[in-house]
């Protein structure tokens, strides 16, 4: 099973994800592969095109990436990870106030911030999602008040089929 976790950044993707990761020893079936796409992408030179100094980013090569993964399976974490070929596709979602909050704190400059709570708030990923995956293969969590383990466990229950689609039920347009 191939699970995109994806979500603006600053959802609790990453957060919520090293919840579930295989910790090596097999002796949990709770246990999941996860491939942090943004480290992936951050270790090889391959897999970008080239240095965004205005947002301080990697303009990522999703071809080469792509091509990378190959017939992945597991869970792949990342804002990008709606992008490439999965069962299943869970949209992490937060209040845009409280996402810019959370950015700026981790030291985002303050326009980068704004401008990530925008795209939440105008439901840019969800509706990616949406698009490339019909809603039927969509469940989107408000992760605003939930600790990254209570989210792991809802993406748990999408991956065990214990948690309809539920893409549309998010709704942070009264933030523009």
């Amino acid at each position: 099973m191939r699970v995109a976790v994806t979500g603006t950044p600053g959802t609790g993707k990453t957060s919520a994800t090293r919840l579930l990761e295989a910790d090596g020893t097999g002796e949990s079936e709770d246990d999941h592969t996860v491939i942090h796409l943004n480290e992936l992408i951050e270790s090889d030179e391959d897999l970008w095109t080239e240095r965004d100094d205005d947002r301080d980013s990697l303009v990522a090569d999703l071809e080469a990436i792509a091509e990378r993964l190959g017939d992945w399976d597991g869970i792949l974490e990342s804002h990008l990870a709606h992008y490439f070929e999965a069962d299943r596709v869970v949209v992490l979602r937060c209040a845009p106030e409280t996402l810019e909050d959370r950015l700026t704190e981790r030291g985002e400059p303050p326009a980068k911030a704004r401008e990530n709570a925008e795209s939440e708030a105008l439901d840019v990923i969800l509706s990616e999602a949406v698009e490339r995956f019909g809603r039927e293969h969509v469940h989107e969590i408000d992760t605003t008040e939930a600790e990254p383990e209570a989210v792991a466990a809802e993406i748990e229950a999408v991956i065990d089929g214990d948690r309809e689609p539920s893409a549309g039920t998010v709704d942070f347009t009264g933030y523009l």
